[in-house]
């Protein structure tokens, strides 16, 4: 350990918020479940394997495993729910760590390849002691949230399935936002200077996604995939994306592909091939441009505020061929912004 930093084991506690005290023996033994069902949640929330003899677990990991038997006990999960139930949290969890960590280290140094002063180390484990009972409601508040809006939106798919207004999976608008020519871009920027422009670019992405009521499904580095319950928010996102990104001189534009349909979501992602048409209709906009498919076309046609162009039929690689037609919106901007429907 480099002199002046603090004991590894000492910030681990303080992070987990309890003392290590048992081996995977004990804690196996105190929460009542089986080795193997221990093993299984611990692969699933992305732990490393332990030997046996080593004391790498506090109380929390003892209550974990209890509360987790306790739903397959009382009947609300069965062991594989479970594990899925792991897995969601695990891997969404390690990512959010990941990003909290280098946010703290962006505290001490602007270059993250530069070790950290032990000066500026005691800084931060300070900021930790003190204010992690702060943080950690903030988690649990933005997971409600969340999942409030995750159950609306499976309720409200529900009642158009039970109005036969889809055949079993919900009508949905997705679309990707893809940054042009990234890999040149990449080539040519410092790897700090290439992160702040991805960094800009999805925070860009996700607050016009958030407040025009759509869903970010996932970020890809030069690629946002987006969800909306509406043709007319996800245009409105689709525009509106193109059009930021466009007035932002020192990043690239993107091209953005837009498909309405029926999609399959699983897993916090969308599947089907409406996602995959709006993945291919990426590759046929233009820099700053939007290019949907006829299904959105239709839908928006008598939506006040856009004006529809149809392009000319294009073949799309991976599914049957299909008219393009293109729109451009008609809202407060100082010039057109082509969107073209296919």
């Amino acid at each position: 350990m480099a002199a002046g930093l603090p004991d590894p084991k000492e910030i681990e506690e303080l992070l987990l918020g309890g003392e290590l005290r048992y081996n995977r023996v004990e804690a196996v033994r105190l929460s009542g479940v089986s080795r193997d069902f221990a093993g299984r949640i611990w692969r699933a929330f992305g732990y490393p394997s332990m030997p046996d003899e080593t004391i790498a677990y506090t109380e929390g990991d003892v209550a974990a495993l209890d509360r987790l038997r306790r739903l397959v006990d009382d009947g609300i999960l069965d062991e594989d729910g479970v594990i899925r139930l792991v897995r969601a949290f695990g891997q969404t969890m390690t990512r959010l760590a990941e990003w909290h960590v280098n946010l703290l280290r962006s505290m001490l140094t602007q270059d993250l390849t530069e070790t950290p002063s032990a000066e500026a180390v005691d800084t931060v484990v300070d900021i930790a002691e003190k204010h992690i009972g702060d943080f950690e409601p903030l988690v649990l508040h933005a997971w409600r949230r969340q999942l409030a809006a995750a159950g609306t939106r499976a309720l409200a798919a529900a009642a158009s399935r039970e109005n036969g207004d889809s055949a079993g999976r919900p009508m949905t608008t997705v679309g990707f936002a893809d940054m042009v020519s990234f890999t040149q871009v990449s080539r040519e920027l410092e790897e700090i200077e290439l992160a702040r422009v991805v960094e800009w670019f999805e925070e860009t992405a996700a607050d016009i996604i958030a407040s025009c009521g759509g869903r970010l499904v996932k970020t890809l580095g030069d690629e946002v995939l987006f969800s909306a319950a509406t043709p007319e928010i996800g245009a409105e996102i689709a525009l509106t994306v193109a059009a930021a990104i466009q007035d932002e001189t020192e990043v690239p534009d993107v091209r953005v592909g837009v498909a309405h349909g029926p999609v399959l979501p699983l897993m916090g992602d969308v599947f089907g091939t409406t996602v995959n048409l709006a993945a291919r209709l990426t590759s046929l906009a233009r820099p700053g441009a939007v290019v949907i498919d006829a299904e959105l076309a239709a839908c928006l046609e008598k939506a006040p505020g856009y004006e529809v162009t149809r392009i000319v039929k294009r073949p799309v690689r991976g599914l049957r061929s299909w008219r393009s037609s293109g729109r451009g919106g008609t809202r407060a901007w100082t010039r057109p912004h082509p969107a073209r429907w296919g």
